[in-house]
């Protein structure tokens, strides 16, 4: 179970990444294009949003419950705290991600509420950057790039 999950998450984050980079661009070119909000622009900001809500639910599956890392880290969270690999998973990964969740979902629902297309594209622009730029600095780069198994 708990590679399956790992595997599921790790070739996930393939798909947040794409969709969120495609999202931001459009939204940029958008906003400063002054072009009009289509359906592919509200598509991809739901894909991105969808896959990270999904990532970040496996994440949870995988820092609660199975796996060695954390698990290792909660037997003692002071000592954890000084190796670096054990707090990463443990404090600075999850955090990042959480809060990456959070601002994904500030730029879907402000792209939902604002009725003029800039500020639609303006939210999912700015949003969406913030959260990419938390995803970006928060992913493991040290791991392997693609688990196959």
């Amino acid at each position: 179970m708990y590679s399956f999950i790992l595997i599921a998450h790790s070739m996930i984050r393939w798909i947040v990444l794409v969709s969120g980079l495609i999202a931001v661009f459009l939204a940029f070119a958008g906003w400063f294009g002054k072009n009009d909000w289509i359906k592919t622009n509200d598509r991809l900001g739901a894909v991105y949003v969808v896959f990270l809500d999904l990532n970040v639910l496996l994440g949870l599956i995988l820092y609660l419950f199975l796996s060695p890392i954390t698990q290792a880290a909660f037997s003692n969270f002071g000592a954890a705290m000084g190796d670096s690999l054990l707090r990463f998973f443990a404090v600075e990964h999850i955090f990042g991600m959480l809060v990456a969740l959070v601002l994904a979902h500030v730029g879907r629902a402000l792209s939902k509420k604002a009725t003029e297309t800039v500020k639609k594209h303006r939210a999912t622009a700015i949003w969406y950057t913030l959260s990419l730029l938390v995803i970006l600095a928060t992913i493991p780069w040290d791991r392997p790039f693609l688990r196959l198994g």
